[in-house]
């Protein structure tokens, strides 16, 4: 697993969260420590039986913004599953929580909808997130399996080449790709380069060719995937 940076951010170790100085609060903007919120996540998904096998952290804007992918230990096979974590001290975003998927072979990052927790920086949101952590973490079982059973379902879903050529210009018209990323995913289509994707012309295969063309916008605009679900789940279905 690994974070893509396209804004000019900085991998850092966790030790580096700590060290950094959080701006004063004010009384409409409490800012959260980044390693606060790292913290809370760790001892949320362990109390709940989660096992982190993996992190990584990265900063920008001098370290005014944060985001972060935590690796989960998966009981199913062909990807790993992922929280992505966002905070920032310059109100340039909310609190951010999301859960996806990794495909092994490419990692190609995935989540499997928007932000499940979006919470601009009160002192309401400071004192509620430990609560609202655990409301996020304790349904993270049954997330986990309804991901699995879709991925499953995408694998054995064959689609024809007209089929996925509707699907891709479906991907564009619904804000997945942009123009310029049209041919790339229909060339990984036709010709993926990864072998586990050659075998059958499913809907798994149109997946991860839009996620491998995407190269990493999916981590930073998690929103992206429920729109990519829906055009595959219409394909499929």
């Amino acid at each position: 697993m690994t974070l893509n940076l396209h804004s000019g951010g900085e991998l850092v170790e966790y030790d580096a969260l700590r060290q950094l100085v959080t701006p004063p609060a004010t009384p409409t903007h409490v800012p959260i420590e980044h390693h606060r919120l790292v913290d809370l996540m760790r001892g949320t998904l362990h109390m709940f039986g989660h096992e982190i096998v993996e992190e990584h952290h990265a900063l920008d804007h001098d370290g005014m913004r944060y985001f972060g992918l935590m690796t989960l230990r998966s009981p199913y096979t062909g990807y790993t599953d992922t929280l992505g974590l966002r905070n920032s001290h310059d109100k340039s975003t909310p609190i951010g929580i999301a859960f996806g998927s990794q495909v092994f072979v490419c990692s190609n990052l995935a989540f499997i909808g928007d932000h499940v927790i979006r919470r601009r920086h009160t002192v309401n949101a400071k004192r509620e997130l430990p609560g609202l952590l655990m409301e996020i973490i304790e349904p993270l079982a049954l997330q986990r399996e309804h991901q699995a059973k879709k991925f499953e379902h995408y694998q054995h879903a064959t689609l024809t080449d007209q089929q996925a050529d509707h699907a891709i210009m479906q991907l564009y018209r619904q804000g997945v790709i942009g123009v310029q990323r049209i041919a790339d995913v229909a060339r990984e289509w036709d010709e993926p380069s990864f072998d586990d994707f050659k075998e059958t012309r499913s809907a798994w295969r149109l997946f991860n060719a839009t996620t491998f063309a995407l190269n990493g916008r999916i981590a930073e605009n998690p929103s992206i995937t429920s729109r990519l679900h829906a055009v595959i789940d219409a394909a499929v279905n």
